[in-house]
């Protein structure tokens, strides 16, 4: 039985992604932060389960996990490691408080670094093991490749773990491991209940007060109209076992139209777009 390293499996695209993976026939080592949810988990998803308790910040627990799963291979290199535990920090850059953009970084950046460097002599760094060389699947975003307003924090760190990626699918070709990025869109999970429970007032006063509420509403609806994390986990899927994978997947939900125009406007022209419809006007 093939066998794979998720983290952040609680909930979202995490979940979906573990279900998937066993219904294919893989044993998922997960993470999770609480130990009731390592045991709820378990009861959902049955044998093929098994829980990793370790926050991606926390760098002795990750050691101590990858520990875990090195005894339970028996000698066997790990199938994979997906790197998809992450918050997202929204506010104004020039408001946003700094803690909360550090913690933004330390768990979306130097999280996948923690983890993959603890994880990496599984996939195959370590000769001593047999079986083929693993892959790493980092999960970006859209906001990896287009930051936008408001969504500063998060953005910086998804276009950090894009450079993270690429240098990393290159240094790690010398022991046969690749490394894939997945850059979804909105995904309907339950982080769009919580960013719906976001208090904007705390910029009641700001210049960008009004603007953010308009941004909730029209972001917080299209996540909600996005893709179910069930399609990412497929999709995770694919990035694990096609035999040529692509360096990147985008799953972006939108028309056609919207697309084409994303990726031909001129960012001075994005610009007035993103604007126009926030009421980012300067008055």
């Amino acid at each position: 039985m093939k066998s794979v390293v998720v983290t952040g499996v609680s909930t979202g695209i995490g979940h979906a992604t573990s279900q998937v993976l066993i219904e294919r026939g893989y044993r998922v080592f997960g993470s999770v932060r609480k130990t009731e949810d390592g045991e709820r988990l378990q009861g959902e998803l049955g044998d093929a389960f098994v829980p990793l308790l370790f926050d991606v910040t926390d760098e002795a627990a990750i050691a101590e996990a990858a520990t875990t799963v090195r005894d339970a291979l028996g000698g066997e290199t790990l199938a994979g490691l997906v790197n998809n535990a992450g918050i997202a920090v929204s506010g104004p850059l020039l408001e946003v408080p700094t803690d909360d953009y550090r913690q933004q970084l330390e768990v979306n950046l130097v999280g996948p670094f923690l983890v993959t460097k603890a994880f990496a002599p599984l996939l195959g760094a370590d000769p001593s093991l047999s079986g083929k060389p693993g892959r790493v699947v980092n999960i970006s975003s859209v906001a990896g490749i287009r930051a936008m307003p408001f969504l500063g924090p998060y953005a910086a760190s998804k276009f950090g773990l894009e450079g993270y990626s690429e240098a990393l699918r290159r240094e790690l070709m010398l022991f046969g491991i690749d490394v894939i990025v997945i850059g979804p869109g909105p995904v309907k999970t339950a982080i769009w209940d919580k960013a719906e429970e976001v208090d904007v007032e705390q910029y009641a006063d700001s210049p960008y007060g009004r603007i953010l509420e308009r941004f909730q509403k029209v972001f917080i609806g299209q996540g909600r109209d996005g893709y179910p994390a069930e399609r990412l986990g497929e999709l995770i899927h694919t990035a694990l076992t096609t035999a040529n994978p692509k360096v990147r997947y985008a799953a972006v939900k939108g028309r056609a139209v919207e697309k084409i125009m994303m990726r031909v406007a001129s960012p001075r022209m994005l610009d007035r777009l993103i604007a126009k419809m926030l009421g980012l006007k300067r008055t």
